[in-house]
């Protein structure tokens, strides 16, 4: 894995701390810590199960997405691609928003 990927993941782990509620942003940051590994991932994959069972009241697809940028920390094989993933659709949100406000694209 490259550090440009790496790189890449933490940028975006630190743009969605900011735009977290501060409770949520500190559990964040402390999920990232290397010695967190033991919560990290059982909580990824929580959330990736949670993902899968969506059609049920609180849980939804989005837990799917949260669930593989927490477990891409320690699996270098998907550092790239969450990374990837996650630029992608920053850009298709900020479209998406930017369409639906009236403004031009």
């Amino acid at each position: 894995m490259s550090d440009k990927e790496e790189r890449r993941l933490d940028r975006q782990f630190d743009k969605l701390e900011q735009a977290l509620p501060d409770p949520v942003s500190v559990q964040v940051s402390r999920l990232r810590r290397p010695r967190a590994v033991w919560i990290r991932v059982p909580v990824a994959l929580l959330f990736m199960v949670g993902g899968v069972f969506s059609f049920l009241p609180v849980l939804g697809v989005w837990m799917l997405p949260i669930g593989l940028l927490l477990l891409a920390i320690d699996l270098p094989f998907l550092k790239g691609p969450v990374s990837r993933m996650m630029v992608w659709g920053e850009r298709k949100w900020k479209t998406w928003r930017r369409r639906r406000n009236g403004s031009p694209a």
